[in-house]
């Protein structure tokens, strides 16, 4: 591997159906909080009642919220994007608040999607994370992965959707190894 890829703080995650990396982020965000790494970003919630559409989608901001939804209730059938823009700019906001206190260890966004992509959502937090040398790890899916990319320029490192390869990234990256504290049992 290309020794400038492993210096480039940015992860990916592919996921191979909907929602697949959803819960490897949450779990790896719990494990890397226990493992002492201040953490920014968002990380997606398990619905608390069946989503009456696989696109409803509740996310945490990190560390400690709020909890904002960022879907919008279109009904069972409809079709098409579900994102509420002006949810999405309120998590983005509240990430910039939680990022006030200080620069975070290392950045999770649960998505990489077509707002990130036109240049809008977390692009611009990601894009300062990673100028300051702080590790990355975002979820991408398929119809979205040539305009990440083609923002990454070839240098982001795929992990895959497992807990422990996010959390070991992460903690090698941020020069925060603690192989004790990685895993959960």
């Amino acid at each position: 591997m290309n020794e400038a890829v492993m210096d480039f703080p940015l992860a990916y995650i592919l996921a191979e159906e909907a929602g697949s990396v959803d819960p490897v982020l949450l779990e790896a965000s719990v494990r890397l909080r226990a493992a002492g790494v201040k953490l920014a970003g968002t990380v997606a919630l398990p619905s608390a009642v069946e989503a009456s559409h696989p696109c409803e989608t509740d996310l945490l901001v990190l560390p400690d919220g709020p909890q904002i939804c960022i879907s919008q209730k279109l009904g069972r059938h409809s079709r098409g994007c579900r994102l509420d823009p002006a949810a999405l700019e309120e998590a983005v906001m509240q990430v910039q608040l939680s990022c006030a206190d200080g620069p975070a260890g290392a950045f999770l966004l649960n998505k990489f999607g077509r707002q990130e992509g036109e240049g809008r959502g977390f692009r611009d937090l990601i894009a300062g994370h990673l100028a300051a040398g702080r590790p990355v790890v975002t979820g991408i899916n398929g119809l979205n992965l040539p305009v990440f990319e083609a923002f990454a320029e070839g240098l982001a490192t795929r992990l895959p959707c497992d807990v422990e390869a996010v959390v070991e990234w992460v903690l090698s990256v941020s020069g925060e190894a603690k192989p004790s504290l990685v895993s959960s049992g």
